[in-house]
């Protein structure tokens, strides 16, 4: 029996892993993917998109989605990412033509007409789901669950609480964690925990492939930049986190994690707060449960998963 999904994302060196684990699992019925600003430019998201997928040889259709948060100016996260948002890593040119519909059409109509409902797998800034909820709020009872990588209960990575992709785009993510559709959240909490080490990145590398030596490329330079930056953590190097790929491996595999259902609100005003999910584990608004708090990963388990997620494309590949 097949999920179906739709990806919107930001790629970005974690996005493309997270791709990854969605094309080598064929349990996933990827309707549609949709790009967005955040770890780059949107001209380079949606490029990278296209040309991963295009090398990945998958056929999929990939909509251009809106190139500026609600009411903030674009910040990226290229210091991170790179100047072209996927390291120093260059994919061949893309065979896939982009989608003649916007992303927020392409969601609408791709929702409106399925029989049965839809997951949707964000990994960036919610600034296409905030639209498109906002524009036809309709398509709600269409869609299952919100598997989304963004937020944090306990300690931000952009400021001391707010988490890199709702701080891009906080009154959109406030749209979406306030539209009533079940919300899983893999926030910094849970991302911290699920990394991988230099070792099993040397397993990757032993693979051998085309693909296999991409990915560890990435990977490298994903660590190194993040050193320099206010990103970095002291054990960044020797654990490399794959935050977005939490956001796929939920819907795959929820037994892999656990969490605590909670009322979650986006700060808006906050001058110092801006961009934080405030996560109410001791029920003192007495508001009802709105998104699932995502805390813990079985991270072998979880790495083991992504080991044989690129052995299964480098296969697929050739």
């Amino acid at each position: 029996m097949t999920i179906p999904v739709i990806i919107d994302c930001d790629p970005g060196i974690d996005d493309v892993m997270a791709l990854t684990l969605a094309f080598a699992h064929p349990e996933l019925d990827i309707k549609l993917i949709t790009t967005e600003p955040g770890n780059q430019t949107q001209a380079k998201t949606i490029h990278n998109a296209l040309a991963f997928t295009s090398y990945m040889k998958k056929d999929i259709e990939i909509a251009r989605g809106l190139d500026n948060p609600f009411f903030r100016q674009l910040e990226i996260a290229d210091e991170v990412h790179g100047d072209n948002g996927l390291g120093d890593v260059l994919f061949p040119q893309p065979t896939i033509q982009l989608s003649n519909r916007t992303a927020i059409e392409a969601m609408k109509e791709t929702l409106l007409s399925s029989d049965e409902q839809i997951v949707l797998i964000a990994t960036g800034p919610l600034t296409n789901v905030g639209a498109l909820l906002l524009a036809h709020p309709e398509v709600k009872s269409k869609i299952k669950y919100i598997s989304y990588m963004g937020g944090a209960a306990v300690g931000g990575n952009m400021t001391p609480t707010s988490e890199f992709n709702v701080y891009v785009d906080p009154h959109a993510a406030d749209i979406v964690f306030r539209s009533g559709i079940p919300i899983i959240m893999s926030g910094l909490d849970v991302t911290h925990k699920a990394y991988v080490t230099k070792e099993e990145l040397n397993q990757i590398e032993a693979i051998g492939t085309d693909f296999a030596q991409k990915v560890v490329q990435m990977l490298r330079f994903y660590v190194h930049a993040a050193k320099q930056t206010a990103f970095h953590e002291d054990d960044f190097e020797s654990r490399i986190r794959l935050h977005d790929l939490c956001a796929v491996s939920y819907v795959l595999t929820p037994e892999l994690f656990e969490g605590d259902d909670c009322y979650v609100a986006v700060e808006l005003e906050g001058k110092l707060t801006a961009g934080t999910t405030v996560v109410d584990y001791e029920q003192r608004t007495g508001l009802p449960h709105n998104v699932k708090v995502l805390h813990t990963v079985h991270r072998e388990k979880f790495v083991e998963q992504f080991l044989s997620a690129v052995q299964t494309m480098s296969r697929q590949i050739g």
